[in-house]
């Protein structure tokens, strides 16, 4: 054999040897172990029968008595996770999602300005349906789940007093604030 192939296969056989014995050597030290428990567990999105159970648990409590007890300066603090999206301000812009201002009690979907889904535009019933603290609640809830097909990316507010005070505070977005639902009142069914 010619000389120079044995020089070159010897150089590669050197060369997988001491890559297989780095390995090894380093598989010896660096060892992990699988852990016990997982460090971050990642929940995937609920099935729709679960889903439906996670409305239904927000539709347990109404909001009038969740209202009763909400407080709109902790609401503002829930707001700065909707300000990425929407504003607040009188006669503030719309950004992806529509100005917030004076948003309880006005009609779905009819915000001067801004382009609705197709699903919101057929919900709002030609802007017959209204933002009621109801429909707040539980849009706020689960917004995908209840109006299947929103734009809205928003996966919702599970916590009934963030939410609560989340309603609060947007009532609050206004010139002339609407009131308060009773508490004592029988709640008013969903809008769906």
């Amino acid at each position: 054999m010619n000389s120079y192939v044995n020089m070159g296969v010897g150089a590669l056989l050197g060369t997988v040897f001491v890559l297989m014995s780095v390995s090894i050597a380093s598989e010896g030290i660096f060892h992990a172990e699988v852990p016990e428990k997982e460090g971050y567990a990642i929940v995937a999105e609920v099935s729709s029968e679960a889903g439906a159970g996670a409305e239904t648990a927000a539709a347990a409590t109404p909001i009038a008595v969740l209202l009763a007890s909400a407080d709109a300066t902790a609401g503002e603090a829930v707001f700065k996770k909707c300000v990425s999206c929407h504003t607040g301000e009188k006669g503030g812009a719309n950004k992806v999602g529509p100005n917030l201002f004076g948003l309880v009690e006005r009609p779905i979907a009819t915000h001067e300005g801004f382009g609705y889904s197709a699903a919101i535009k057929d919900f709002s019933k030609g802007g017959t349906v209204t933002w009621t603290y109801d429909n707040l609640n539980h849009f706020l809830t689960a917004p995908k789940k209840f109006i299947a097909g929103t734009a809205m990316g928003f996966a919702g507010l599970k916590k009934d007093d963030e939410r609560a005070n989340l309603i609060a505070y947007l009532r609050t977005l206004s010139d002339a604030p609407v009131a308060l639902p009773d508490p004592a009142a029988a709640p008013a069914p969903a809008t769906n």
